[in-house]
């Protein structure tokens, strides 16, 4: 029997919508329906406001309060709940506008040792489903539930509305899912109706939806292009479902051939378990702000540990490193340079960091960050006589975890913290 509606409180599910939009069974309005529902396959899931949702679980006495999750007085907003969004809050705000756009919210300091239990805990479950999880960041992840109906007792569609029920059962928390025939399709499902949403595209209506929408609504197109397309006469996706292809391709190039596809809703990207990360970095923002090579290099080096421990706890290595910097100006300023290994390790991160931190000093600075960019699987290094730097100082930093996991973060200190 064909599945074309579900309810997501009772789970019910038939071959026909209800014609009053209410589930037959319990009479509840949250009906997921669509002609094309049980042959959809790929999902986007996005947990709501995560950092946020975590510390208000956590916390009941905020549950209705705006909460901000960020840190100093020059930092940034990690994330906010939804309350605070009301007040024109968002992510990567400077901390003093969002205070000043909202004085009565509750500011947290991120713990991410949480934020990554949760996510760790959401994903079990996720796992569970499919092993074609795809994750983005801890909050969000790519589905690819095709050929587990009988597995998992249900069309795809079924299952995710199960999954939804049970994250917020055992955990507090709750998510927000698309549901579509590909990638691009199923993430712009999930933004449709948030928190707490389950949205779907179907190939039938895919282009309907897509035509009003801003060419800003496609993946990769920033302000810059976004301005760049418009000055050009497309101003939405419809404008550019309407273009000739050839005409696109000379324009933008390869970009032009994907806006091309992106536009009449095609996107054959799998979903990809093992897709390598293109980086990872640390940063920070000071209170005030820093000249001095001393004062830069002792706010760089806990950044190099945090992201070295990032690193081997993930398992992954890379031989570019990058070094942020943002001025009093605001004007982000980028140094990167390629080492002759892969490296995951403190020492060398900070080692290269200091080298690329030279030229740019003689001016105050509000921010500094170390990233890898690039990233691939870390393979162990020769041993023994033939050890090379880097091997021995992973051993030392190895070490060094297993301590701190085992007594605390504290348990071992090294000597450049000390100087603090």
């Amino acid at each position: 029997m064909a599945i074309t509606a579900i309810c997501r409180d009772c789970l019910w599910n038939g071959a026909e919508a209800p014609g009053d939009g209410r589930c037959t069974d319990c009479g509840s309005r949250r009906m997921v329906c669509d002609p094309e529902l049980d042959q959809l396959t790929i999902a986007h899931l996005d947990c709501d406001a995560f950092y946020a949702s975590v510390e208000k679980r956590d916390r009941p006495e905020l549950r209705d309060r705006p909460v901000i999750v960020g840190g100093g007085v020059r930092g940034v907003v990690s994330t906010c709940c939804y309350v605070a969004r009301m007040y024109g809050v968002h992510s990567a705000m400077p901390m003093f506008k969002a205070l000043k756009a909202c004085p009565d919210a509750t500011v947290i300091k991120p713990d991410f040792s949480k934020y990554v239990f949760e996510s760790q805990r959401i994903f079990g479950f996720v796992g569970e489903l499919t092993p074609l999880v795809q994750t983005l960041s801890l909050d969000e992840a790519w589905i690819d539930l095709a050929g587990t109906e009988r597995l998992n007792g249900g069309p795809p569609a079924l299952q995710l509305i199960r999954l939804m029920k049970r994250i917020e059962d055992e955990t507090g928390l709750t998510v927000s899912i698309g549901l579509a025939p590909n990638r691009f399709l199923a993430k712009m499902a999930s933004e449709m109706d948030k928190p707490r949403g389950f949205s779907v595209v179907s190939k039938r209506d895919a282009q309907a939806i897509l035509a009003p929408r801003p060419v800003t609504a496609l993946p990769h197109v920033g302000p810059v292009f976004g301005k760049t397309l418009r000055s050009d006469g497309f101003n939405t996706i419809g404008d550019l479902a309407a273009a000739d292809v050839k005409d696109l391709a000379k324009r933008y190039g390869e970009a032009g051939l994907r806006l091309h596809d992106l536009s009449h809703a095609r996107d054959n990207r799998p979903v990809r378990p093992d897709h390598d990360r293109k980086g990872m970095s640390a940063e920070t923002t000071f209170n005030t702000d820093l000249t001095t090579a001393e004062a830069l290099e002792e706010e760089l080096w806990p950044l190099c540990e945090k992201l070295a421990s990032k690193a081997r706890r993930d398992g992954v290595a890379s031989r570019v490193v990058v070094l942020k910097l943002r001025r009093t100006d605001f004007k982000i300023i980028t140094r990167r340079i390629t080492a002759p290994e892969p490296i995951q390790t403190a020492r060398a991160l900070f080692a290269i960091g200091r080298d690329l931190l030279k030229p740019e000093l003689g001016r105050p600075y509000r921010l500094i960050g170390i990233g890898m960019a690039d990233v691939v699987d870390a393979v162990e290094g020769p041993t023994g006589l033939f050890a090379s730097t880097e091997t021995r100082a992973l051993k030392t930093e190895t070490t060094i975890d297993k301590l701190r996991a085992r007594f605390g973060k504290d348990a071992v200190v090294a000597g450049r913290a000390l100087r603090k």
